[in-house]
């Protein structure tokens, strides 16, 4: 039976890292050696960056809804304790906008929070 050399897999590995580092700068882009470390620490930041994303979108969320209970004399805090005790169960995301795009409509949800408390 022959002899199974890794050149072409060899290749095709380096080729794979290359073209992911592609746009790096200076060597990290062409050298094989810097650019996978390069890629191994993008992939990292990526990765801790895509559970940032949800705990700076769950802020901001809490933010605006906070904006809007002050506007109609309430914090955000009693506010969900009061959502939880009318059995509204909306979801931050779709609180905020609510309170950003339909006021109104806000302004009855906090109504219904106050009563149930």
């Amino acid at each position: 039976m022959a002899r199974v050399k890794g050149a072409m897999m060899t290749r095709k590995r380096r080729n794979k890292t290359l073209k992911l580092a592609k746009g790096y700068f200076g060597a990290k882009s062409k050298h094989f050696k810097m650019a996978k470390q390069a890629v191994m620490k993008s992939g990292q930041y990526a990765y801790i960056g895509r559970r940032q994303k949800k705990r700076d979108f769950r802020q901001l969320w809490i933010t605006r809804i906070s904006a809007a209970c002050k506007l109609n004399g309430m914090n955000y805090s009693t506010f969900m304790n009061g959502l939880n005790k009318a059995g509204i169960t909306l979801n931050r995301k779709m609180l905020s906008e609510i309170a950003i795009n339909d006021p109104a409509s806000f302004t009855a949800i906090v109504e219904k929070a106050k009563a149930a408390l």
